[in-house]
């Protein structure tokens, strides 16, 4: 870790992976992507949020042995994503993942007021603030969300033209802005309506 990241953020990790109750020794030894995830991932248990009982689970254990399930992008492919990251934009993940995890932590209530409303600028708000106050932050949230975006529109519209129905479950950040799915889908001709 410490050949791949600055000695400020090499700092920060120490200090923040301390106040999240995990060995140094352990953060250490990870590539700055996957520390990235880790800490996000302790950070929202530690918030409240048990990923066992997110809407994904939720669906996924109501579907199982009942409907066919197909994913929109494989969790090999995410890891590829962020492990194909350079050095300075693996650095960059772990601080915009440490930076969302701050803010969501500050901003919960209102995130999940906006989620619960439908209100899709506060969240998309809420979501680019790391990259709207640094814009260092703008080509990792391009190649995570956006590129990501356009993927899975792409084989949203792939099931809208089998003449099936399908069910598609995916995170609210990439349903929001113009450059999320929806919008991509309703530039392409789709009516797209929100509940």
């Amino acid at each position: 870790m410490e050949n791949h990241v600055s000695r400020q953020t090499y700092e920060l990790i120490r200090k923040r992976g301390g106040e999240l109750g995990l060995p140094t020794e352990l953060l250490m030894k990870q590539k700055p992507w996957f520390l990235g995830l880790m800490l996000t991932s302790v950070g929202f248990l530690k918030l409240g949020f048990d990923p066992t009982h997110g809407i994904d689970q939720y669906f996924l254990s109501k579907a199982a042995g009942k409907k066919s399930i197909l994913e929109l992008e494989s969790l090999e492919y995410q890891f590829n994503l962020l492990s194909n990251f350079s050095d300075r934009d693996q650095e960059l993940f772990l601080l915009m993942a440490l930076r969302d995890l701050d803010a969501f932590g500050k901003d919960m209530d209102r995130f999940l007021q906006a989620w619960i409303s439908g209100d899709t600028r506060a969240i998309e708000r809420m979501m680019t603030q790391s990259m709207t106050e640094d814009n260092r932050l703008s080509s990792i949230y391009e190649a995570l969300v956006y590129d990501r975006n356009r993927k899975m529109a792409s084989r949203v519209e792939d099931f809208l033209k089998a003449r099936e129905t399908y069910f598609v479950i995916v995170g609210a950040g990439h349903l929001i802005g113009e450059k999320g799915i929806v919008e991509i889908l309703r530039k392409k001709g789709y009516l797209v309506e929100q509940m």
